[in-house]
């Protein structure tokens, strides 16, 4: 941690109960009260530091009077910092710190001591000061949190300012290239030994450090300086994500309420009402409020269940309708990625029906289905009522017709649940988002299974929104045997397994044959493949005698023209023929034109051996031969 002594002399100050003394041997002549303290002090250190002092001094003193008293209540900083300034004034060794520098900086300011009072006056080293202080992270932390002790003044001289925006820089900063945090603040040296200066790490090998470092040091800050921050590294490029990550940090550190799970069952909704008193719920509504705001608006980058507990807090604490709408797009957008759990919003309504708010599940379904529709990156095709997949085994909105699904069957138990409720939620998904309806079916009968005093007239307007052809076969056998269901539906779904069965069997009976079929072809194949055989062994035979011939006919006169070379030279004719034959490895036995046991030529190809262009010439000569 930054700190600076001032002053050179030993201390001469020392408190009497609520007074002030100074030591000096003279007699004091200047008593400044501020607050419950007074300050029994001389004028001449005074009028020689602070213009303010000169000038209120100068106005009180009289002939009559040899003592003036003068009231400072609104110093910054109060009894504490002026001391600090009077021993200033004195020469008195003092140590600035980042928790004292800030409200030092104001109260120099208030007082005057600027540079026509003095060199090195108190403005001048304390603002010295405070740009070594925004070298650190912790210090800069710290001098940030006490700007809100003299908020007018740090705003006028830019101290709030200054401070955010060496916040947001080193915030914003790689950190696998700089070490900046020190969690906690507290020690200039961690357990392990290393040592850090003004925050920046000094060892040779530093420790890895996430991108989240920073999120528990500013969740410290009230939401007045934590929003500005918030903006300031937004305005600094920072990720998004990593924005939203920071949020969702301060939001559950200060918002008791998140924590808590929404599932009615567990019995926190009861209890989740007398937390409200614990904290005042007007700053509990203004906080989340606040942070809906500062959310980023980019898709996925806030996760959806965190979302979703957002928008049930704000509901319990009675946050602005704008608020709560804003909530409810921002989970329609990606309502793909919620879970079951966390869309069981209870309902805090003034007109309690239902356990859960199904009318908010309602608008958050809509939010979605107007975003997937206008979507041009959809990443589906309709045809024909039928979806077409581009690229995923499981689009959003099939995930999304899943999820609805559940939730139905999970609330179809609710007996205050009206049919108009039910049907209309259902019938937001569309009927291709479903691959099967097993989902909708189950959540049908469960609806049946606790509303026994449904008509047949809505018991049968109820069943239109599942379609008995998409029914698995658990489902289709347990459907023929459920008495819940109208006969009409009981019969469709006889009828439609019966002919998916007749499918089956026909399908079954169309590979059978042509399996066989194929089977036969194969064999005729196989024949036609033997009869190609003898002819193309002719064709190979032809060809590698041809090629020998001519080989051969080269050799004899190479080997004729080398001879006569040889005779020219005296040599013995059948010697030399000899070794010259046998140099490129042939014998006279072999060297016969024509003979069908000659060598191999090394450069003569093979015939293809693959069995599709045999298959093709097979089938072409058992067409001739049928001709």
């Amino acid at each position: 941690m930054a700190c600076m002594k001032l002053g050179s002399k030993s201390e001469v100050f020392h408190l009497d109960g609520h007074t002030w003394l100074c030591s000096t041997g003279l007699q004091s002549d200047v008593i400044i009260e501020i607050g419950e303290m007074s300050f029994h002090l001389h004028k001449f250190p005074l009028l020689s530091r602070s213009e303010v002092l000169e000038n209120l001094i100068g106005e009180h003193t009289s002939e009559d009077e040899k003592r003036c008293v003068l009231q400072l209540h609104d110093v910054p900083g109060g009894a504490k910092t002026f001391l600090l300034a009077a021993k200033f004034c004195y020469g008195i060794k003092m140590e600035l710190t980042a928790l004292n520098v800030v409200s030092l900086r104001c109260a120099a300011e208030y007082l005057g001591m600027s540079e026509d009072y003095g060199e090195e006056n108190l403005i001048t080293q304390t603002e010295n000061f405070l740009n070594e202080v925004f070298g650190s992270w912790t210090d800069s932390l710290k001098a940030l949190k006490t700007c809100e002790e003299v908020p007018l003044l740090a705003e006028e001289l830019h101290i709030v300012s200054r401070c955010i925006n060496s916040l947001a820089m080193k915030a914003c900063a790689d950190p696998s290239l700089f070490s900046w945090p020190m969690q906690g603040g507290s020690d200039n040296r961690n357990p392990d030994g290393t040592v850090f200066w003004n925050g920046i790490r000094t060892s040779a090998t530093p420790h890895p450090v996430g991108e989240d470092w920073w999120y528990e040091d500013v969740s410290l800050l009230r939401l007045p300086l934590y929003k500005r921050l918030i903006l300031a590294v937004r305005s600094n490029d920072m990720k998004p994500k990593r924005v939203a990550g920071a949020l969702m940090y301060y939001a559950k550190k200060h918002l008791p309420l998140l924590g808590r799970k929404s599932s009615i069952e567990s019995g926190d909704y009861a209890a989740s009402r007398s937390t409200i008193s614990a904290t005042s719920e007007a700053d509990q509504r203004s906080l989340l409020e606040e942070i809906v705001e500062l959310l980023p608006d980019q898709k996925g980058v806030t996760p959806s269940n965190f979302l979703l507990r957002l928008l049930r807090t704000a509901m319990i604490i009675h946050a602005s309708p704008s608020c709560r709408q804003n909530l409810e797009k921002r989970v329609g957008t990606q309502l793909d990625e919620a879970s079951l759990q966390d869309l069981l919003i209870p309902n805090s309504g003034y007109s309690v029906e239902t356990l859960y708010d199904i009318d908010c599940v309602q608008r958050i379904l809509d939010h979605f289905m107007l975003m997937d529709r206008d979507d041009p990156t959809s990443n589906y095709v309709q045809h024909g009522g039928q979806i077409t997949e581009s690229s995923h085994s499981l689009i959003p909105i099939t995930m999304v017709a899943n999820l609805i699904d559940r939730y139905l069957a999970e609330v179809a138990s609710d007996v205050n649940l009206k049919l108009a409720k039910f049907q209309s939620l259902a019938a937001a998904v569309p009927d291709y988002a479903r691959p099967i309806d097993d989902g909708i079916y189950r959540a049908i009968d469960i609806y049946l299974k606790a509303h026994p005093w449904l008509t047949d007239s809505e018991r049968e307007q109820l069943c239109r929104l599942m379609n008995c052809q998409k029914f698995s076969l658990e489902a289709s056998t347990h459907a023929t045997q459920n008495e819940r269901l109208p006969l009409r539906v009981i019969v469709q779904v006889v009828f439609f397994e019966q002919l998916r069965l007749r499918t089956s069997v026909s399908g079954w009976f169309f590979v059978s044959e042509n399996l066989d079929n194929s089977q036969n072809l194969s064999g005729n194949l196989a024949l036609a493949r033997n009869d190609l055989h003898p002819q193309a062994g002719a064709i190979h035979d032809h060809i590698m005698v041809d090629d020998m011939k001519e080989r051969v006919s080269e050799l004899e006169k190479e080997c004729l023209s080398m001879k006569q070379e040889i005779e020219k030279l005296g040599k013995t004719k059948v010697s030399s023929w000899n070794i010259l034959l046998r140099k490129f490895g042939f014998s006279r036995s072999k060297l016969k034109y024509g003979d069908p046991k000659a060598s191999k030529p090394t450069d003569t190809k093979e015939l293809p051996t693959s069995s599709a262009p045999l298959i093709i010439g097979g089938e072409n000569q058992n067409n001739e031969s049928v001709k």
